[in-house]
Formats: structure tokens, sequence, C-alpha cells
């Protein structure tokens, strides 16, 4: 990933801390924002689908990608909030995967 990725995370979590502060309770809403934005990832997915007879088709696949990059960018956020370096936590992550796929 690009550099600017990680800088904007960083950036988002200064200017989160400087307005909100550093508290458990913050910590918490930046957790709890995953499900926020996971919540309109869905709503998307059901909105290319259709599902909704009375809205009908409301959303893109791009629309949905749109909210998927929401949520990992808020991740990394909240990675960051807990005092970690999002791109390690991230990249540790990534090698379990690839080990796994290794067999």
């Amino acid at each position: 990933m690009d550099d600017s990725i990680w800088d904007a995370a960083r950036a988002l979590r200064g200017w989160l801390d400087a307005a909100n502060g550093t508290g458990q309770t913050e910590l918490t809403c930046r957790i709890l924002k995953l499900t926020e934005e996971a919540g309109e990832a869905s709503a998307a997915w059901i909105g290319l689908l259709g599902q909704n007879p009375r809205k009908g088709v409301t959303h893109t696949r791009e629309d949905v990608a749109a909210e998927l990059a929401d949520v990992a960018f808020t991740a990394l956020v909240a990675i960051e909030s807990l005092g970690l370096d999002a791109r390690t936590v991230l990249d540790t992550s990534a090698e379990k995967v690839r080990s796994r796929l290794a067999g």
C-alpha cells in the first residue's frame, strides 16, 4: 500500500485525538465505528441486490466497494488508536494468511 494510506490513518487518529481525547470511551467509539461502517456496506449490498421491493436497486458495485474501503480505513484508524502501527499489524495478519495458504 502507498504510504499516503498509512499517513492518512495516522493523521485522522491525531485529528480525532485532538477533537475527542484518547480515553477508553473514545477508543470504544472508534472500535464501534467499524460496526457502523460494516452496516453501511451491508446496506449498499442489499441496495445493489434490490432486496427492498419498495426501493428497488439503489446501489452499484462501486458503492459497495467504497463502503468496504471505509470499513478498512476505519479499522486502520482504530489500530492506530490502540497505540499500534497499523502497517505492522496488517503485515502480520497478511503473513498469517500467506502461511495458511502455503499449507
